[in-house]
């Protein structure tokens, strides 16, 4: 019997080993990239990548037309310049090109195949790539070439840097052998993991026993990292009690102080941009500090939570999706929440940040002609390319995705007594649909549903809030919270024009009409140079002044021209528009009215 049993176990040890041995056997080789920046004063980067073959004869490559987290397709392949290949032997191989970012190799079956490339790099954004004599910021898509394959593949990057730069930091994992070299376990991931390299300060705090990098690039003495350091941790520490877990190892926010703005979302990371002198005034500050929490909150939102289109992704074509208003609006929603629930910011400054939001949406003409679903799914062609018309057809899915996350956790409040809030939904959504799944757009709306209650009608509000141009109801949530909307406006009766407008080199041009206003009904349109009001000429910085000399239902004529031809145009001037979307707490609230905007802004 027991030399039964031991020949059995030998068996299974040696057919596992060997099973092991074949699965590592088939494991797919993985890309190998040397990244390099011999004179980053051009602002080039060059990247040499192996590539296995499988000794097939001909090989394909191919560059995203786009990347994940901003819905627009920008060629990155305009960027890439001396693509040249060889084998083993050092001896060039022919490359054609075959779509505006492919290239097809012929191997000579050959076992692998070097590929060498450059990457004009100057485009400052949190999207492309940016290298100069003092840092560089690559982000995967516009750099990296790969197979055009449906297996899963690693991606290995070293980076070789100038003699003064001494830092590479990346959510990817490092290798063992160096901490300029990284490991990424499939394409996605490298897409999906931005690096910075130069020299700069990084500031390290732990949640949960996860260690977070805020990594500054260009402080110059004037960027007050330590402090945002230590306020970015409050909102952290907020966002996992929120969610009540971390999802990842580690996480950088990647501070680029390079006086331009915005924020991208990676899956333990995110790339920032902003002005350097962002933590000098309260309200510049606690904008970066909203962007930034913005970003961390997507690492459960979008990144795990998505919605069923926005995976696996095709880095050739659009993914379509209906739900942005979920992905990035209610992230927004959560963004200065969460700062505020940190104890950065007061009551007051998050009530005027969510009453912006809501006056915004409220006076964009584009509400009454466009569904959130709709201006989620053609934000490939409409949201990353406003014209002046924009805001007359199109409305922003952050937008009114921030006021229906508003609208749509009081309703859940209040269906359930202040038992169960949007947190809960989101919980629940994490659990059921992170991962490789998904969610549709019909599932979520019935999963409002059923954490608010069956029988109070969430999912039908929802589908309507979304899928219509009908106007919200706000009243809900003012009497479940005790507030108000309290008429800002200026009490000066003046006559407004209704047009945007610009200095350009002295003159007064119109850049924005919206529908319903004097100026598009008497006739003025964008281009407009505004030369005079009556006879009497306007010059720079005069507009505003002179229009408050008039009074609402005054006709004037405006002399304009368009196109060097002299026009006049007969305005009648209309009031300006009520500022009546600002948030107060009632005078008069109740208690129970008082407790629940306690519960809602300090769970």
């Amino acid at each position: 019997m027991l030399k039964s049993a031991i020949a059995r176990v030998g068996a299974f040890v040696l057919v596992t080993v060997a099973a092991a041995t074949s699965a590592a056997a088939q494991a797919p080789e993985p890309i190998r990239y040397l990244v390099s920046f011999p004179a980053p004063q051009t602002h080039y980067v060059e990247v040499e990548a192996t590539i296995p073959t499988g000794r097939q004869p001909q090989i394909e490559l191919m560059m995203p037309v786009w990347t994940p987290g901003s819905y627009l397709v920008r060629e990155f392949s305009r960027n890439v310049e001396a693509f040249a290949a060889r084998d083993p032997q050092g001896r060039s191989l022919t490359v054609e090109k075959t779509r505006k970012n492919r290239w097809r190799i012929s191997t000579g079956a050959a076992p692998t195949v070097t590929v060498k490339y450059r990457v004009y790099a100057r485009e400052m954004s949190v999207r492309t790539n940016w290298v100069e004599d003092r840092f560089a910021l690559l982000n995967g898509a516009p750099t990296f070439v790969t197979l055009v394959e449906t297996r899963r593949r690693p991606h290995e990057v070293r980076v070789l840097l100038p003699a003064d730069w001494k830092q590479t930091m990346s959510g990817l994992p490092a290798m063992s052998d160096g901490e300029h070299h990284f490991r990424a376990p499939d394409y996605d991931t490298l897409v999906d993991s931005p690096i910075v390299a130069g020299n700069p300060a990084v500031y390290r705090f732990d949640v949960d026993g996860k260690p977070h990098y805020l990594v500054n690039v260009g402080e110059a003495g004037v960027w007050d990292g330590a402090r945002a350091a230590r306020d970015l941790e409050k909102a952290v520490r907020e966002a996992v009690k929120m969610w009540r877990q971390v999802p990842y190892d580690k996480y950088l926010f990647l501070n680029m102080i390079t006086e331009s703005g915005g924020g991208l979302e990676h899956k333990n990371s995110t790339v920032l941009m902003t002005n350097r002198w962002s933590t000098r005034t309260r309200g510049a500050y606690l904008r970066w500090l909203s962007s930034a929490t913005h970003e961390l909150f997507h690492a459960w939102n979008v990144k795990r939570l998505r919605p069923v289109e926005l995976g696996p992704f095709d880095y050739e074509n659009e993914n379509y999706t209906e739900s942005l208003w979920v992905a990035e609006g209610i992230t927004d929603y959560y963004a200065d929440l969460l700062v505020h629930r940190a104890g950065v910011s007061t009551q007051s400054e998050y009530l005027q940040e969510l009453s912006a939001h809501i006056e915004s949406l409220q006076t964009t003409p584009g509400r009454l002609v466009q569904p959130v679903d709709m201006a989620s799914y053609d934000a490939w062609i409409k949201y990353y390319r406003p014209d002046e018309n924009a805001a007359n057809t199109s409305i922003s899915y952050y937008t009114k995705g921030v006021v229906l996350g508003a609208l749509l956790d009081a309703k859940i409040r209040h269906s359930t007594g202040g038992a169960k809030s949007l947190d809960d939904l989101m919980r629940v959504a994490y659990e059921r649909y992170s991962g490789a799944k998904g969610y549709t757009s019909e599932e979520f709306n019935a999963l409002a549903d059923e954490v608010a209650g069956p029988r109070t009608g969430t999912r039908a509000w929802l589908a309507s809030a979304v899928e219509s141009t009908d106007e919200l109801d706000y009243r809900e949530a003012l009497d479940w919270f005790g507030l108000t909307f309290r008429d800002s406006s200026s009490p000066a009766a003046r006559g407004w024009l209704g047009a945007t407008t610009r200095i350009d080199d002295g003159r007064i041009i119109v850049t924005q009409v919206r529908r319903g206003t004097p100026a598009e009904k008497g006739g003025i349109d964008v281009d407009d140079e505004i030369l005079a009001i009556g006879d009497f000429r306007v010059r720079a910085g005069q507009l505003d002044n002179r229009l408050a000399q008039y009074r609402p239902g005054d006709t004037v004529s405006i002399l304009a021209a368009r196109r060097e031809e002299l026009l006049r145009f007969d305005v009648t001037l209309g009031p300006d528009p009520p500022r009546q979307w600002t948030l107060d707490v009632r005078s008069g609230a109740t208690a129970d009215q008082q407790s629940h905007l306690n519960q809602w802004l300090a769970p």
